[in-house]
């Protein structure tokens, strides 16, 4: 039984007596107000929540719809893995140039034939030229066909492309031809200026561009010359190809080769050799004598400039007789330089002028050229020495020390054709080295045949160990090996024509992707023991191969 002054739960609203409160209920329909509104706004906040969720998955979808349906994927370019051009009744010479001259991502090749008509059904009558003329064409990399073709006079004397290296580009290429001086776009073919040649100018080639001097914003040229008495050493425009300025004389430099360079103070240099060595004019003398203004925002390096000769100038890079010159490929504004002599070859740090190492030899033949043998990331030099009776010795030399990492003698062709040894990097931070020859123990007789000749593919991790491709080729012109796509498609191209460069004959380009030869070689072992990998270890080493830029 309840107490009667009790309050329950079944009488929440009894009055207290007795001066207590009385505690009352709201009205019913308080409540039900209350609760409808809490009620109306819970179902707004939902309609918001949803309202958001579907406008974000519409955006999402439609992104994806875009990128997925309307928006292209970047297609990789289609390339034969072999091509060839063959073009008859033609001559050709020893210019190779691989380049960007199309919009897809594979390198191009542009070279010079000289012919009475190209190939796209233009002549030299056409271009108002007297037969035979040349054409300077760019063909594409992936299968071979021509991009473009440029008729001009003949003679040939010499073609340099990349010459926008270190600086702003506007033109790509330089020809020497005739009485003419043509530079030429390298993307259409299209003549950007043509100048007479200046006088005495025939045999030289240029060196790299130099900053714009001349205030037209585009990167400027030094021309340089030699005869038994002077040198001329000539500014051009890189926008119209006018001389800047007068003609710079200096005393005679029989420079076979020459070379800017930028020493670490930002001072550029022009190299030169004559019987005593190698000599460097800074940029800012050159541009000063031709013409006053010129040298106004050229730097001037003060530690090479103490070496400098007071009377002309000049510093001494080495001292050496019967130089040749050959800058290190390095992306460093400071790289070394290597001087190649009649007994020598020397490493120079291209900053402090400093020789580095020397390593002493009977007969270069050709100019070295560079690769990575080892894993110090210093590129290493690959030299071929003439030992005689159709014998050369094929020497890697380490690019920190000069000492001897490999080497190996071959047999050489008895026209001394062979192209000179190259190297294309890996992602493992070494270098397939190829390079030209025959094995002694491959030679049927003892005296070399002319056309008797094969390439080599060397694995530094295998460094007792060759693979050897049979190359039946003819008078082999010119040879690269290089990247034709970035970071991946190796391959090389040759250049066969007549053996006396422009006589007219029967001239083929090939291209042929590196690693499709590699089941085609046949494992040579050059050492007692060889090594203990098998046959097909080799090849496979060589199939996993990933290669890289520099």
């Amino acid at each position: 039984m309840e107490s009667a002054g009790q309050v329950t739960e079944s009488d929440p609203l009894k009055r207290e007596e007795d001066g207590t409160k009385t505690v009352t209920a709201p009205p019913a329909t308080d409540i039900k107000n209350r609760k409808w509104k809490e009620g109306l706004g819970c179902s707004r906040m939902s309609h918001w929540r949803t309202a958001v969720f579907f406008l974000s998955l519409f955006l999402c979808l439609t992104i994806v719809f875009a990128f997925s349906f309307i928006l292209p994927c970047p297609v990789r370019p289609q390339y034969l893995i072999i091509w060839n051009r063959t073009f008859s009744d033609a001559a050709t010479y020893d210019f190779l140039a691989i380049e960007h001259a199309s919009q897809d991502k594979v390198m191009d090749v542009l070279f010079v034939l000289k012919n009475t008509n190209g190939t796209q059904n233009k002549s030299c009558a056409d271009a108002g030229l007297p037969s035979p003329c040349l054409f300077v064409m760019a063909v594409d990399g992936t299968d071979g066909d021509t991009l473009w073709e440029r008729p001009l006079g003949s003679e040939f004397h010499w073609a340099q492309c990349g010459l926008e290296h270190r600086t702003p580009a506007s033109w790509h290429c330089l020809l020497s031809h005739s009485d003419n001086l043509t530079a030429i776009d390298k993307n259409t073919g299209h003549v950007v200026w043509q100048q007479p040649q200046p006088t005495g100018l025939l045999s030289s080639l240029p060196v790299l561009s130099v900053p714009d001097l001349d205030g037209d914003k585009v990167a400027d040229v030094v021309l340089v010359a030699s005869d038994n008495t002077q040198t001329q050493i000539i500014l051009l425009s890189g926008k119209t190809g006018a001389q800047i300025g007068s003609t710079v004389v200096l005393d005679s430099f029989k420079s076979a080769s020459h070379l800017v360079h930028l020493s670490k103070e930002g001072s550029y240099y022009v190299l030169l050799q004559n019987d005593t060595g190698v000599h460097g004019l800074a940029l800012w003398r050159i541009a000063a004598e031709a013409k006053a203004e010129l040298n106004a925002n050229l730097k001037k390096d003060k530690h090479l400039e103490k070496k400098a000769d007071a009377a002309t100038g000049l510093v001494l890079i080495h001292e050496s007789d019967a130089v040749s010159l050959l800058r290190t490929q390095d992306t460093d504004d400071s790289s070394d330089l290597l001087v190649v002599s009649g007994n020598e070859v020397a490493l120079v740090d291209g900053g402090k002028l400093q020789l580095r190492w020397t390593f002493n030899i009977s007969s270069v033949l050709g100019m070295p050229s560079f690769g990575h043998f080892n894993k110090d990331k210093v590129l290493d030099v690959v030299v071929e020495e003439d030992i005689g009776n159709y014998t050369k010795r094929i020497i890697i030399l380490n690019g920190a020390s000069g000492g001897v990492l490999w080497e190996l003698q071959l047999l050489a062709s008895a026209n001394a054709n062979s192209p000179r040894p190259t190297s294309i990097h890996t992602t493992n931070s070494y270098s397939i080295f190829m390079f030209w020859g025959l094995m002694p123990s491959e030679s049927n007789s003892s005296e070399l045949i002319q056309t008797d000749r094969r390439s080599y593919m060397l694995h530094p991790l295998y460094p007792k160990v060759l693979l050897e491709f049979t190359n039946a080729l003819d008078h082999i012109i010119s040879f690269k090996a290089t990247l034709m796509e970035h970071g991946r498609h190796a391959a090389y191209l040759l250049l066969t024509g007549p053996e006396n460069e422009g006589t007219e004959g029967t001239v083929i380009l090939i291209k042929r992707k590196l690693k499709q030869d590699v089941p085609l070689c046949k494992v040579l072992r050059t050492g007692t023991s060889g090594g203990s990998a098998t046959d097909e270890d080799i090849i496979e080493a060589f199939n996993r191969l990933r290669f890289s830029d520099w």
